[in-house]
């Protein structure tokens, strides 16, 4: 394999995740939520998810710690409680994941990403980690709300138009510079 791949959750039955996830032969399920329960969908709170991967031959690895969108570390976070990404990057704890992924795309093992949003570009999976990713020359590629694959350029590129239809007193997601480098 020779993509790391991510996956968002959002509405979507245990079932149906399981099932894009046997269909893309994904072996190891890599969450990086920084807090690992859902209140609205309990099936996919730690415990219970793990449970039911296993069942289907699918390791669960938590991973939320050190890649989770909303780290511990509080100087991550600008006056307006927004997370700082270039901040984060500059962590030894997001570089030890960083490292971490890297050695599971070594071993050429079949991983994928998980957080909440079911949509790709909205979430930290493509706007942080994906971004890292791509830097070090790791091919990226999404599951998007539909089960189909986005290579993580395009989901970018979805990014970049969303923001440029955002009005200029409106926060965007990405700083110009992270939508510089994506």
């Amino acid at each position: 394999m020779s993509a790391i791949y991510t996956i968002g959750y959002g509405n979507r039955n245990i079932g149906d995740f399981i099932e894009l996830l046997k269909l893309y032969h994904i072996a190891y399920l890599v969450d990086v939520r920084s807090q690992p329960y859902s209140k609205n969908n309990l099936e996919f709170s730690k415990t219970r998810l793990e449970k039911n991967l296993s069942e289907n031959s699918i390791r669960y690895v938590f991973m939320g710690d050190t890649l989770g969108g909303r780290p511990a570390d509080r100087s991550c976070y600008d006056e307006s409680d927004r997370v700082l990404y270039d901040e984060v990057r500059n962590r030894p704890f997001y570089q030890a994941g960083i490292e971490r992924l890297k050695d599971a795309w070594n071993q050429k093992l079949p991983i994928a990403l998980m957080c909440a949003e079911l949509r790709p570009e909205e979430c930290h999976r493509s706007k942080l980690i994906g971004i890292t990713l791509q830097q070090e020359q790791i091919e990226v590629i999404h599951i998007d709300e539909n089960g189909a694959l986005k290579n993580h350029g395009i989901v970018m590129s979805e990014q970049r138009a969303k923001s440029d239809r955002v009005s200029p007193d409106q926060l965007s997601f990405l700083s110009d510079e992270e939508l510089r480098k994506a």
